[in-house]
């Protein structure tokens, strides 16, 4: 059994005196941004730093910042950037040769290699596991949280954010899943952190729902199925409603007056529901709190299905009427608020910002807009929750919206309250508009994937019997593949689905991610029942069978975890934290035949090694799954094609 030991990493002194064990002079060289207690690679980087200074004149703090991570294992662990250290007179090339014929032996790492504006620096194989799996032994689940002390920080993350009366669809899913993605990061990278679902239930929006409502909506249809009735009412609604926008729209853009137009028809009845909503009457208020109320339950058991949860779910409809004219009167006051047919406006291109055109604020009917209702509730948060950043995660439709939110704040007089609001933009889902009526509902995606996932993990009887509840893991594993294909690209890419990339377990898919985690699990489980302890701990553990290359290799991408999550917080693509995970399975894939526990010919030594590599490992994947928001299953399935039914489905969503 593991000998359950004092931590050796967790405190620095303890991690000084197990470097000191190791053979590395103590104390561990000190840099202004290191942090060896959270990044194991900051041991590395302090100590090369260190001996660098003493070959080169150069700034030891510029030094220590230039010893970068490479893109890849083959260029090395840490690389020297050499340009970087701005040394006039002097080639990079030659001076990477002369450093690395002046390098001490340093028992961390190998000799170094230069090459052309490099010097590459490989960790020891014999030192590494020594270092990289009590350190993440000692923390688990908190391997690469922020444990840094002082006064933490507060951050809002608004996400998700739907409009009531509305089905949820895919075109809902980036804000939902980058959304909560953030909002794990800044809370594992030590923020407190709010999570608020600011839901659009109120506007004009409302007022032709309220419209349609009357012309189709159905009590019997409402009960059976409530956000799909309200949903098909919208559609159609919109569908009469549209003339009448294309005909405004055509007289705007003629310079031409659209008030004629827009006080007749559904425009009139739309404008007049909402009017008395604003105005306090008591049953349009009665009708909007009912199709809130629905649409919130349905809300809630969609994000249930994602593991995710909200702190708040607040609303426009919840601004303070006594901010809203705070607001206005600030602006009248810095005299940027003007007058214009009977609307507030502000005509950005006055006041330092060209881009951003004229914005209206209060319409000529008396009834606020969006960016009025906006800029008031950053005032009502900033008093309600003192934040030091607020995130927005809104598709890039809405950029050069939150461009004139921002400045609004910032022309009320509120400079430094502007500048910590944050737009985190992502790109178009293709084709989801639930105005046109093609729309894919997210509900039916979840639910197709979930089944198509049950019928793979039906073909292996003997695994299907072990899993304890396999409808739930069946759509977990389902979730995981749509999670997946929507965080692989840049945010701000739009998002198509890749048939040929997710119908398979061996490419890198949510179904792929799955198994490696469910193997690992089962490596563990079959070592126990043969009196291998995974959980072993620096004691009982003889590192010489950690050496070879394998093992290397997988202890050196293990290690690099804590970089990956601080570079994912700088930012905040959820697609630095996948690449990183598939980098890692993949590495592991390669691995399995070579380094066997059960069984091992090496015998009982390595077995244990190997079999808190494989352990620690889990532990790295399954923490960087959480991060992402996804949760990892325990029981292996088959590794089998995911039906391209179910792919046929999300693709036709996208498009």
């Amino acid at each position: 059994m593991a000998s359950h030991t004092t931590s050796k990493t967790l405190a620095l002194s303890n991690l000084q005196a197990y470097l000191g064990e190791l053979g590395a002079p103590t104390p561990i060289p000190t840099f202004p941004s290191a942090d060896p207690v959270h990044n194991p690679n900051d041991v590395y980087r302090s100590y090369i730093a260190a001996a660098l200074e003493k070959l080169v004149d150069c700034d030891r703090v510029l030094l220590y910042e230039s010893l970068q991570r490479p893109s890849t294992l083959s260029k090395g662990d840490l690389v020297l950037v050499l340009p970087r250290l701005r040394l006039k007179g002097v080639k990079p090339s030659d001076l990477g040769i002369e450093l690395a014929s002046k390098f001490p032996a340093l028992g961390l790492v190998n000799p170094p290699v230069p090459l052309e504006s490099y010097l590459q620096f490989f960790y020891s194989p014999k030192l590494l596991p020594r270092l990289i799996l009590p350190f993440i032994h000692d923390r688990k689940e908190s391997y690469s949280k922020s444990i840094a002390p002082g006064q933490r920080k507060k951050a809002i993350v608004e996400f998700s954010s739907p409009n009531i009366a509305k089905e949820f669809h895919a075109g809902h899913l980036p804000s939902t899943i980058i959304g909560a993605f953030i909002a794990n990061l800044y809370e594992s990278s030590g923020w407190d952190v709010v999570r608020i679902n600011y839901l659009g239930d109120w506007g004009k929006q409302f007022g032709l729902l309220a419209v349609g409502w009357e012309k189709y909506g159905s009590e019997e249809l409402l009960q059976a199925q409530p956000l799909k009735h309200l949903l098909d009412v919208y559609v159609k609604i919109n569908a009469e409603f549209k003339p009448e926008e294309a005909a405004s729209k055509q007289a705007r853009d003629e310079g031409r007056d659209t008030a004629e137009i827009e006080s007749q028809g559904l425009f009139a009845e739309r404008n007049a529901f909402f009017k008395r909503m604003e105005d306090g009457d008591q049953e349009a208020l009665a009708l909007w709190k009912r199709f809130r109320d629905i649409s919130i339950e349905r809300y809630i058991d969609i994000y249930a299905r994602f593991g995710i949860n909200f702190d708040v779910y607040a609303g426009e409809s919840q601004v303070n009427p006594a901010t809203v004219v705070e607001v206005e009167s600030l602006l009248k006051d810095k005299g940027v608020y003007q007058e214009d047919q009977g609307s507030w406006l502000i005509d950005f291109a006055k006041h330092g910002a060209k881009g951003l055109g004229t914005a209206i604020l209060r319409g000529r009917t008396g009834t606020t807009t969006y960016l009025l209702r906006d800029v008031a509730a950053i005032l009502d948060r900033s008093r309600q929750y003192s934040f030091d950043e607020m995130i927005y995660v809104v598709s890039s439709e809405q950029d050069a919206y939150f461009q004139r939110v921002f400045k609004t704040v910032e022309l009320m007089g509120y400079p430094d309250l502007a500048a910590k609001l944050k737009h985190v933009n992502f790109g178009k889902v293709m084709g989801m508009s639930s105005r046109l009526g093609k729309v894919e509902l997210l509900s039916d995606i979840l639910d197709k994937c979930g089944s198509a996932m049950h019928d793979v993990m039906r073909t292996n009887a003997v695994k299907y019997a072990q899993v304890s509840d396999p409808n739930t893991v069946a759509d977990t594993i389902g979730i995981t593949a749509v999670m997946v294909q929507d965080m692989s690209g840049k945010r701000i890419n739009n998002y198509p689905f890749d048939i040929n990339r997710m119908t398979s377990f061996e490419g890198d898919t949510g179904p792929y991610l799955q198994y490696c985690h469910a193997r690992l699990r089962s490596i563990s489980r079959k070592a126990k029942a043969a009196g291998i302890d995974p959980d072993a701990t620096d004691g009982d553990i003889d590192y010489s069978h950690l050496e070879d290359d394998h093992a290397a290799g997988l202890l050196r991408i293990m290690g690099q975890y804590t970089e990956v999550v601080d570079l994912a917080f700088r930012n905040l693509e959820p697609s630095t934290i996948l690449t990183y995970l598939f980098r890692l399975a993949h590495q592991l894939s390669s691995s399995y035949d070579v380094l066997q526990v059960v069984g091992a010919p090496e015998g009982h030594g390595a077995a244990l090694a190997r079999a808190a590599l494989y352990e620690n490992a889990r532990q790295v994947l399954g923490n960087g799954m959480r991060l992402l928001g996804i949760k990892p299953v325990d029981r292996q399935f088959p590794s089998l094609p995911f039906p391209a039914s179910c792919w046929q489905m999300l693709t036709e969503s996208r498009m």
